[in-house]
């Protein structure tokens, strides 16, 4: 196997990876007898056809499909091992050649953490709430507490002043990551509504494309956010400890939710809004 990187100006990675015929044909044979074991041929017990009518009857195409789904994880994990890489999300796989009696090439990408410049963040957060450090006591002589709304406008500063101080390049293969998922919630909600998402969006007067646009720059900003706070809490060494998490769950007061959060896939999850929140309330006090 060969492979050869590209790295593109805003982070995204490209493999273009290249696979022996020798290896695909090897492989041809093993898919064609795995192939064969559940297929029906007229005139045979199931499985039990020569190979050479199992071959004329799927056709190469489909045992060509059956070989890139045994060979693209292998030699996608091959070509990450071979340029160190440590990609954050699942490849977008691109048939670029599948020649018969010459080398197949494949390629796929992916991108790796981006790289976050902080800049001088808290003295732009001071400046960014200074306003609100300004109050004249009337009878009272303690300052009251944040509203609801007080407190959503006080958010709302810091990320703004987070994002434009902070430097982070967004490779846009995540920001298409992130987009599909928001599209895939708003699929999940139109439907409990009982409507099709194209009657959603006729309904407040926006196109498909004008809502993906608006996604674009959504998820562009959640990911720089996102990778921001986790930049301050790596530099403040904030972390979330196993009995933070579990008297979390703990407070959960439905059993079965309870149990359903009791896994290490959720427990990542649940440390990981702890430390932002931990983040966030920190910034709140500069």
């Amino acid at each position: 196997m060969i492979s050869a990187l590209n790295r593109l100006s805003d982070g995204t990675i490209e493999l273009t990876i290249t696979i022996p015929w020798k290896k695909v044909a090897e492989e041809y044979q093993k898919s064609l007898a795995k192939l064969g074991v559940d297929i029906t041929i007229k005139g045979f017990r199931k499985g039990k056809a020569p190979i050479k009518k199992v071959e004329e009857n799927l056709g190469k195409s489909a045992i060509y499909e059956e070989i890139l789904k045994t060979l693209i994880p292998v030699v996608y994990i091959e070509a990450l091992k071979e340029h160190n890489l440590k990609p954050i999300i699942n490849p977008q796989i691109t048939v670029v050649s599948l020649q018969e009696n010459k080398d197949w090439q494949i390629k796929a990408t992916t991108c790796e953490l981006p790289k976050v410049d902080l800049g001088d963040y808290q003295e732009a957060l001071r400046k960014a709430l200074a306003s609100e450090k300004i109050w004249t006591p009337a009878k009272d002589k303690t300052k009251p507490p944040l509203d609801q709304k007080d407190e959503s406008v006080r958010l709302e500063k810091i990320f703004q002043s987070l994002l434009a101080t902070a430097k982070v390049q967004i490779p846009e293969i995540l920001i298409q990551d992130e987009i599909n998922r928001m599209l895939s919630r708003l699929i999940d909600q139109t439907g409990r509504l009982g409507l099709t998402v194209e009657q959603y969006l006729a309904s407040i007067g926006k196109t498909s494309d004008q809502i993906r646009t608006e996604y674009h720059q959504q998820a562009q900003d959640s990911l720089k956010l996102e990778l921001i706070l986790a930049a301050i809490a790596d530099e403040q060494k904030i972390e979330t400890s196993e009995e933070e998490v579990q008297k979390l769950i703990q407070a959960v007061p439905d059993e079965e939710t309870k149990k359903s959060l009791d896994n290490q896939a959720q427990k990542a999850y649940i440390r990981q809004l702890l430390r932002k929140r931990k983040v966030i309330d920190n910034l709140s006090k500069l």
